[in-house]
């Protein structure tokens, strides 16, 4: 593993100067918030600045950032997993933090930018070691557990207290911190995800003639639903309706054991068709091959992502009627939303996309044009390259950005 005292932060003290932001992320896949940290950055890019990111591993992330224009270094990070927050996982966590902190601090200092930028909360260290350094700090929250607890909640956040402005990638996400730490939200910055669709998608088929073409893209984990959608799947065939799913996505490390138990499920109902492809770098493709999207996340999901690449994707969206899904299903006829969890509810509006199928291609394309336009790419990179610059601006106080008054001059 490189550090970030190896080849590939020698020339980062050079660069270090009046637009140089250091963007730190906890990983280096390409699933959703990495990609968000990837059109950050390229925003930054865009914009004229300077970008070194700062990642815990390699990873196809890494590629894509350098693509871009980017600078990367591989540094030790503390990244507050729930592995960690539970008795056996401490010795790890405190190990995690003080080299974390230690690499972090070295990295500042080495670097010199003149802003931080923090994906996502699970790094507290950062906004700690940016203000001991005198480095304005951002933090871009992405997470919103509402369920989890007040009080768990404002432990999470309250390190990015420090940092000078937030923002939410949600309304759900932004109130969801208002409830837990009203500090930390006054202030916040709601910028919808920018999502990349395909530029000329292939119109879904006239009807269904043969099975129904389901499809799954997201993590494998048991918050992201792939079980539900399995199940729903069996049900189906059940009531004489034929389909196939498409299961696009990998685990966290750790949880290849949820891996293991979906495709010893998908072995013992031979009565659907059930394809796993892995990690894609590219999901537009299963898109363009399926009738029907299905996100059923059974927790809260900050924003959604996948539901938002189905519709601009043309094709029809079932997704769970929670949070930051509903706030992405906003206005689009031919999104269904049902209960998290309920894999009959779930086959209930599969069966209803396939009997109302003329009708709901008519909508695919209005919801499509809708979509697009709120969460534009271009816009969100133009978005965060305003948070970044403002960041930067000499007058604005942590007290200011937190709703505070500032005191007036004498």
């Amino acid at each position: 593993m490189r550090t970030a005292q190896e080849p590939d932060a020698a020339p980062i003290a050079a660069r270090g100067g009046a637009t140089t932001t250091l963007f730190a992320h906890p990983g280096a896949e390409l699933f959703g918030s990495d990609r968000m940290l990837l059109e950050s950055v390229r925003g930054a890019v865009e914009a004229g600045g300077s970008c070194l990111v700062a990642l815990p591993q390699h990873g196809p992330l890494e590629d894509a950032l350098r693509a871009i224009g980017a600078r990367v270094a591989i540094a030790p990070m503390l990244v507050l997993r729930r592995s960690l927050l539970r008795p056996r996982g401490w010795p790890r966590l405190v190990l995690d933090a003080v080299r974390g902190a230690s690499a972090a601090w070295r990295l500042l200092g080495e670097a010199r930018p003149s802003s931080v930028y923090v994906s996502t909360v699970t790094l507290p260290l950062w906004p700690v070691l940016a203000r001991a350094r005198g480095i304005p700090a951002v933090t871009h929250v992405h997470e919103a557990e509402a369920s989890s607890g007040r009080l768990r909640n404002a432990v999470l956040y309250a390190p990015h207290l420090l940092a000078r402005r937030t923002i939410a990638n949600s309304a759900f996400t932004a109130a969801t911190m208002r409830r837990s730490l009203p500090a930390l939200a006054r202030g916040c910055a709601v910028v919808p995800n920018g999502v990349e669709g395909p530029e000329h998608p292939r119109p879904p088929r006239a009807s269904i003639d043969g099975p129904l073409r389901i499809l799954f893209v997201g993590r494998l984990s048991p918050r992201k639903g792939p079980d539900v959608a399995l199940r729903a799947a069996a049900l189906l065939a059940e009531r004489g309706i034929a389909s196939t799913l498409d299961v696009v996505g990998a685990p966290f490390a750790g949880y290849e054991w949820f891996e293991d138990e979906l495709r010893a499920a998908a072995a013992a109902t031979p009565a659907v068709r059930i394809r796993f492809h892995g990690f894609v770098d590219d999901v537009r493709p299963h898109l363009a091959d399926a009738d029907v999207l299905v996100v059923p996340s059974t927790a809260e999901e900050s924003f959604g992502n996948a539901a938002i690449e189905g519709v601009l994707a043309m094709r029809p969206v079932v997704a769970s009627d929670t949070s930051g899904l509903r706030e992405a299903a906003e206005g689009c006829g031919s999104v269904r939303l049902v209960p998290p969890g309920d894999a009959a509810a779930l086959a209930d509006a599969l069966q209803d996309v396939a009997e109302r199928w003329a009708s709901l291609v008519g909508e695919v394309g209005a919801d499509r044009e809708r979509v697009r336009s709120r969460h534009a790419p271009e816009r969100y990179r133009a978005a965060i390259a305003t948070q970044l610059r403002d960041l930067r601006l000499p007058d604005l106080s942590l007290r200011e950005a937190h709703g505070q008054q500032r005191p007036r001059r004498p």
